[in-house]
């Protein structure tokens, strides 16, 4: 059935999400202890980015409405 499908891929996303948000928070340390903290403010940029755009995708994978015949 589509809607598991969605649903299987939301979580699958969210997985993704929460290591992404696991890197951000490693490359905050980074900043913070000064490790080549220009390098990690930028890597937290890019990851900021892409935590919104799974954050956005699960959400619509969520409250995809899809019948078996559109796909």
């Amino acid at each position: 059935m589509a809607s598991d499908a969605f649903s299987d891929l939301a979580d699958q996303i969210a997985s993704i999400n929460e290591q992404v948000s696991q890197v951000i928070f490693d490359a905050v340390r980074a900043q913070l202890r000064g490790d080549n903290a220009e390098a990690a403010k930028e890597q937290e940029r890019s990851l900021a980015k892409v935590r919104r755009s799974l954050a956005k995708a699960e959400q619509l994978l969520r409250g995809a409405q899809f019948d078996d015949d559109s796909l």
